[in-house]
Parts: C-alpha cells; sequence; structure tokens
C-alpha cells in the first residue's frame, strides 16, 4: 500500500491503523482515501482478523479538513463530499471484522463519524467528543446525524449536534457511545488485548455474529430472531462449532481453524 495520511502495522491477526495527517488528523480527501484502501487491504487479507484505528500524536482525529471544504463552492461539492465519507465509513461498520476505535484524543465532526462506524469503541479518559459542525454553519454530513441518534437517542442527537458542544469521555461512556475509558497510557494496550482476544476466536462464526447485530438492527425484532436462527443454523455445521463444542466437553482450549 502506497499510504500517504495512514500508517499501518500489523501484530498477530491484527492491522494497526493510524490516522497521521498532523497537527489535528483531519479528514481530507487524500486521509480517506488512504483509510478506504487500508480497510479494503484488511478484507482481503485472510490473516489480519482484527482492526483497531487510533490516531498518531495527541489526537484521534480532529474533524473533517476545513480548507478543502472552503473550496467546494456548490451545493453539488457538498453533497458529493459527504457520499464519499458515508460510503467509507459504511464499508467500515459493514465489514466482516470487527473493527475497534482507540480513541487517544479530540474526536470530533468526521473523526467522531468515523469511531461511531466502528463496532467497538474505547477512549482515553482525556478524549473530548463531539459534532460541532452547526459552529461553522453545517451538519455532519458522513453519517453523524444518523448514527448518533441511533447509538445513543434521538434527544440526546440533538443536543449534540444542535449545540455543537465538546463532551468528556465520561460523558460518552454514561451515554453508552463508548464500551469503556482508560488512561491514556493505557489504551492502546488496551486495544490490542482486546483485539488479541478477538482473534482467538473463529472467524467465520465472528462474521456470523456480527452479520446477526447489524442486519438485526435494520428490521423488526421477529424478522430478527428469524436471521438469528438462520445463521445459527449456518454454524452448526462449522468445524469449528464442532471444535468447540468438543473442547469444551474435554475441558481444553479449542483449536479454530475458521471452518
Amino acid at each position: 500500500m502506497n499510504l500517504k495520511k495512514v500508517k499501518v502495522e500489523y501484530d498477530d491477526g491484527i492491522m494497526l491503523l493510524k490516522i497521521d495527517n498532523p497537527p489535528a488528523n483531519t479528514l481530507g480527501k487524500q486521509t480517506l482515501e488512504d483509510i478506504e484502501k487500508a480497510i479494503d487491504t484488511a478484507c482481503e487479507d485472510n490473516k489480519v482478523k482484527a482492526i483497531v484505528i487510533t490516531g498518531e500524536g495527541k489526537m484521534f482525529i480532529a474533524g473533517a479538513d476545513i480548507k478543502e471544504i472552503n473550496q467546494a463552492s456548490s451545493g453539488e461539492e457538498g453533497e458529493k463530499m459527504a457520499l464519499h465519507g458515508q460510503q467509507i465509513f459504511s464499508k467500515i461498520e459493514n465489514m466482516k471484522k470487527p473493527v475497534i476505535a482507540a480513541i487517544n484524543g479530540a474526536c470530533l465532526g468526521g473523526g467522531m463519524e468515523l469511531a461511531m462506524a466502528c463496532h467497538i469503541r474505547l477512549a482515553a479518559k482525556n478524549a473530548k467528543f463531539g459534532q460541532p459542525e452547526i459552529n461553522l454553519g453545517l451538519i455532519p454530513g458522513f453519517g453523524g446525524t444518523q448514527r448518533l441518534a441511533r447509538l445513543t437517542n434521538r434527544a440526546t442527537a440533538m443536543e449534540w449536534i444542535l449545540t455543537g458542544d465538546l463532551y468528556s469521555a465520561d460523558e460518552a461512556y454514561r451515554l453508552g457511545l463508548v464500551n469503556r475509558t482508560y488512561p491514556l497510557e493505557e489504551l492502546l494496550i488496551e486495544a490490542k488485548s482486546l483485539a488479541k482476544k478477538i482473534v482467538g476466536k473463529s472467524s467465520v462464526v465472528m462474521e456470523k455474529a456480527m452479520e446477526a447485530i447489524n442486519k438485526g438492527l435494520e428490521v423488526s425484532l421477529d424478522e430478527g430472531f428469524k436471521l438469528e436462527a438462520s445463521l445459527f443454523g449456518e454454524v452448526f455445521l462449522t468445524e469449528d462449532k464442532k471444535e468447540g463444542v468438543q473442547a469444551f466437553i474435554e475441558k481444553r482450549a479449542p483449536k479454530f481453524r475458521n471452518k
């Protein structure tokens, strides 16, 4: 991969993706394209079973590139920009491999929209969250108006987006927007530890579990139950189901083959 604004590292089944666009790790066109390239590579690489996204330096992502936004002179250009970001973040959300956001600092605007597209969110205790687009005469365009209301509730989304205020990691945790918070120096260690725990599971079964959750949220509860039962039947036929059950009976650790 020839990436200019993203650094990629590999660690025993984990892809660590670092946004590296100083000083604020803003999401310009090049950064977004680099993120998409890295995600596409992770999708195609069978050795990668989990992805951790974090920011280089003291920030996660402080938002979109305001200079690029300022250069857009028409509604059509603005819409195209929004659709581009939405498409990339939806690709992350719909990945068959888990993506963990390790939020190490300011997580604002487009940065928060990216974090919300990830499947699991861990945050440093010093991290700040917000959708401050309204302070620039804008609204969130990379999925923020939709995901924030779904991940928290409509009233919270209204308050956050209409005020443009910033909120603490503790408040994000209270609202269920992040799974856990850690001191900054422990964040990446904990994110990698969680990723390694996930890597030890069966990827074929994990894929079905993620499908049940993601698709289930798009249908009624009864339809979700039917989807779950159907996917349960599919994993019933896998070698890893047989190995997992046998290992439990024999009181040993399972050796999944991802089949």
